[in-house]
């Protein structure tokens, strides 16, 4: 994983600016990982994507990440920050590849889900047509005492089962905050969205770059290019002696 130059941020803020998040998080890896096809990218598991997400959040802008979370309770906000260290979580021991479970009779054949799953759920427009859609992808064969079924008819039980048996050899697909209200005592989990923390990231630093782009061409009639080309101590010293 490597950092991105200044020209890298803004042509991946500027692409990922009216790309789905499925496809946004592709591009931020294909600029952190120039050896790796997009497709293979996109075939990468979610946990794994969701690793590599953390270790280009790492690299460009340091594990320390804070935010703020409004307790369900009574709407408290609460500020919270943590290393990204601390919720890592290891990959599982067959985290790629086919994989198999056996269950109340059922044996299935299944592979973890990836960003193309993602995106295809993305577009089933309710959450009971994302699950058939999932199921369907990434159930490769379900039989019953031999006979092959339709993996959307699994029973609720088997389907139950079967996530869990997913997140523990993916486990970085998800990843759950625990938080507790100092006011009310209310306790609760939150999603922690290691892309939309990433873009975030992004999108402040392109801005922010636009703007010194901005004042030293105003100021001095240099190119885009030209000014990316310098320190960012050699633009910050530019823009002082500007104003």
């Amino acid at each position: 994983m490597r950092a991105l130059s200044d020209h890298e941020v803004l042509r991946t803020w500027e692409t990922g600016l009216t790309q789905h998040p499925v496809d946004r998080a592709l591009t931020i890896l294909a600029a952190a990982l120039p050896d790796t096809d997009r497709d293979r990218l996109a075939s990468m598991s979610v946990g794994r994507r969701n690793g590599h997400l953390m270790d280009a959040r790492e690299a460009n802008f340091g594990s320390g990440v804070s935010g703020v979370a409004e307790c369900p309770g009574c709407g408290e906000l609460l500020e919270w920050a943590l290393d990204l260290g601390e919720i890592r979580s290891p990959l599982g021991a067959a985290e790629g590849g086919l994989n198999r479970l056996a269950l109340e009779g059922y044996e299935l054949l299944y592979r973890l889900p990836d960003s193309t799953d993602l995106a295809v759920v993305a577009l089933g427009g309710d959450v009971a047509g994302g699950r058939t859609a999932l199921l369907r992808r990434c159930v490769l064969e379900a039989q019953r005492e031999s006979v092959k079924i339709e993996p959307s008819s699994l029973p609720e039980t088997v389907v139950f089962e079967l996530a869990a048996e997913m997140e523990t050899r993916d486990p970085q697909a998800e990843t759950l905050l625990d938080f507790a209200c100092p006011a009310c005592g209310a306790r609760w989990q939150a999603f922690f969205d290691v892309l939309a923390c990433l873009w975030a990231e992004i999108q402040a630093r392109a801005r922010r770059l636009l703007g010194e782009v901005h004042g030293l061409a105003r100021a001095y009639g240099w190119s885009e290019a030209a000014i990316l080309g310098m320190s960012p101590a050699r633009r910050h010293f530019y823009l002082e002696a500007a104003t």
